[in-house]
Parts: structure tokens; C-alpha cells; sequence
């Protein structure tokens, strides 16, 4: 197996500083201090392909995509494409220019004579890899899949964006490097992604970007439902709940959505779009909030109450960064569903970035779907 390897630096960056992405918005998210999420998500990944698969050939990209973090694995690149006209930029400064660049040659679609570039393995030529496995979001991927419109080479997402909306996408790092090393057959899958400012502004509109060829595998992510049937009863409920524990104290850390953000017009407030607020003895104390935000506004008791991504059936790891393992850690975790969202989902999913909280959320738990109604479900 001939994997190419290429990572998006900044996917990510601006989830849990409150960005809702991060398209357009590095420089900000530097300023608000965010720090670099997907070189984790890679390294993850290529443990993991190490341990199941230490016979892979892995080409990749020139630093900062990819070659430190591949040879970190064990793995001795086949070839080293330099995306680059001079010396390496700062990760920031990395463009979806670069990753096209990068994944047209792992194609064999144009052959990279850069500087960084190593054809050690002869061999490997301008042949094309049998997978791309690229480390992002929904924008890496509609930059990928567009690379390699017209091939037949496969792409396999590893989640490191704030949306990731696409079915293209492993359910986890780990997962990622499971699926590669052992698929049989692909399948054409749908790329979507959405107007990041749009978004920012509560209207989630997602776009067919492009359609590209996927390992089949029951470890890839189905694409998100935009919509989930009615939740009024379920919010009334949820909101007088609530209610009777105003003047106790007790911290709410009302998560984004639909579903949610119904529980918080019931409160009476009007939500941030898709963001993160927080709730306490019936005042809004804290409005689309930053992670470092949300643990500021904690007390002593602390409840977030979240709900799954239709059709996806992620709590963790999908458009809520912002609830980062601290805060989750700090926390009791209400969920709360329509019975519509439920019943398109075969098991709830989280992905935090921390594989021992992944672990401790893991197992069966009580899901609200109504005014007094719950359901059991399954967190895999």
C-alpha cells in the first residue's frame, strides 16, 4: 500500500477561541491565542498506521505538512513533495494552493522538482498513490477532492476542522489509520462544506463541493443532517428544568444547534448563533463563548447540555470545540435529541481529542427526546 500523507496546519485553529472555523480567520485566531490542533490529529493517525500497517509506503508533504510528522512514525517517506517556490513558510501561511500542489503529485499528475523534493524510490515515480489521507476540515477536503477531480484516486479525511460536514471523513485519527490499512473497495462520496461567514451568523447552508472516491468502511462518518424534526416539547421541558434550579447556583453550558438553541429561546434569551452560552440563577452570564470563557464562568456545579449532529451522531468533536476537555471535564453532560435526530443515528460518537475521556464518555446514557421522555442510547 502507497499512502500519500499531507496535513492543513491551521484546520481547526479557531474552534475553541470561538470562531466557528477558521477560513479567512488565522490571523484572528492567533490573536485570541489559539494553538494548533491538527499536528496532534496527524501524529495520532500515524501511530496508528505505523502499528497496523509498519509495511506502508507513505509519501508526503514538505514541512510544515506533513514530512516531521511522518518520519516521528517510523515511516521513511517514499517521496517528499515540496509545495513550496522558496524556503518553507510559517504554518499560517500554507494555502489551499499548496495542497492542491501536493496532491496532484501524489496523483502523478504533475511531478514536483522542488527543492525539498526526494525520489529516493525510484520506483515510486510519478506512479500514483493508492490513498490520499489528508489531515483537515471541510475546506481541506473540497481543496483535495478538487486536485484530484477526474483520477480514481481515493481520498480519506482525518477530522481536524471545526465543521466537518462531509462523509469523506474517518469517525476518529485512529480510525483513519484502521480504515486505510484495511479497505478492499471505494465507493463516490459527497464533499460539502459551508459559508463560513454565513455560519458565524447562525444560517448554516451547506454546499455540494465536489464528489470523490472513499474507502468503504463502517469507521467513515455519514454527512450531517441539516434538519431534525420539531423540539418544542422537548425544549419547554428542558427549560423548566432549568428554572426550578435558578438561585442554586448551578452552571449551564448551553451547547450550539438547533436543538439547543430552542432550549434557550424557552429560557428567553435569544441564542448565539452557533455558539456556546452560558446560564446561571437566570441570567445569561456568558454569550457564544470562548473555551477559555466557559471555564472562567464554571462553578462549583456545572451541567452542559448538548446535543448530537443528525445523521452524524457526534456530542464531542463536531462544531463545539469550544466544549474542550477541560470544560467536559468539569462537567455533568445532559444530551438531549429529537426522536427524529435519534432515529437516523446507530450509536452516539465523540471525539475530544483526548483518547481517555473518548474512553470514560464511552457506554450506554440516558438521552432526553421529550418533555419527560428519555431514550437509551449507545456512546461508541
Amino acid at each position: 500500500m502507497h499512502v500519500g500523507f499531507v496535513m492543513n496546519p491551521i484546520a481547526g485553529m479557531g474552534g475553541r477561541v470561538g470562531l466557528k472555523g477558521t477560513d479567512g480567520k488565522v490571523a484572528e485566531a492567533v490573536e485570541r491565542g489559539a494553538t494548533p490542533r491538527a499536528p496532534d490529529r496527524a501524529r495520532r493517525a500515524l501511530t496508528r498506521l505505523a502499528e497496523v500497517a509498519p509495511e506502508a509506503r507513505v509519501s508526503t508533504a514538505a514541512d510544515p505538512m506533513g514530512e516531521r510528522l511522518v518520519r516521528e512514525a517510523g515511516f521513511d517517506p517514499v517521496r517528499v513533495v515540496d509545495p513550496f517556490e522558496c524556503d518553507a513558510p510559517e504554518p499560517t501561511e500554507t494555502s489551499a494552493d499548496h495542497t492542491a500542489r501536493v496532491v496532484r503529485a501524489f496523483a502523478g499528475l504533475e511531478r514536483e522538482t522542488g527543492p525539498g523534493t526526494d525520489t529516493a524510490d525510484e520506483d515510486a515515480g510519478d506512479a500514483p498513490v493508492d490513498l490520499v489521507v489528508f489531515v483537515g476540515g471541510d475546506g481541506t477536503a473540497t481543496d483535495v477532492a478538487t486536485a484530484l477531480e477526474g483520477t480514481d484516486v481515493p481520498i480519506l479525511g482525518v477530522p481536524a476542522g471545526v465543521k466537518v460536514y462531509s462523509s469523506v471523513f474517518a469517525v476518529s485519527p485512529e480510525d483513519a489509520a484502521e480504515v486505510a490499512a484495511t479497505f478492499s473497495r471505494t465507493e463516490r462520496r459527497e464533499v460539502m462544506d459551508i459559508d463560513e461567514d454565513a455560519y458565524r451568523e447562525g444560517e448554516v447552508h451547506p454546499e455540494l463541493r465536489a464528489v470523490a472516491s472513499v474507502p468503504v468502511a463502517d469507521d467513515l462518518q455519514s454527512s450531517k443532517q441539516t434538519a431534525s424534526g420539531t423540539v418544542e416539547s422537548l425544549a419547554e421541558g428542558v427549560a423548566d428544568d432549568i428554572r426550578t434550579r435558578d438561585g442554586e447556583g448551578v452552571t449551564f453550558v448551553l451547547g450550539p444547534g438547533s436543538t439547543v438553541g430552542a432550549i434557550k429561546a424557552e429560557l428567553g434569551f435569544e441564542p448565539s448563533p452557533i455558539g456556546v452560552d452560558v446560564w446561571r440563577d437566570g441570567d445569561v452570564v456568558a454569550r457564544d463563548a470562548t473555551e477559555s470563557e466557559i471555564l472562567a464562568a464554571l462553578g462549583e456545579e456545572n451541567v452542559i447540555v448538548v446535543s448530537p449532529i443528525g445523521g452524524q451522531g457526534f456530542v464531542f468533536g463536531r462544531g463545539n470545540p469550544q466544549l474542550s476537555p477541560a470544560v467536559i471535564e468539569r462537567c455533568e453532560v445532559q444530551i438531549v435529541a429529537s426522536r427524529s435526530k435519534l432515529d437516523d443515528v446507530r450509536a452516539l460518537r465523540v471525539d475530544t481529542d483526548d483518547p481517555d475521556l473518548d474512553a470514560a464518555l464511552a457506554g450506554w446514557v440516558r438521552v432526553r427526546v421529550g418533555k419527560f421522555e428519555t431514550r437509551m442510547m449507545k456512546i461508541a
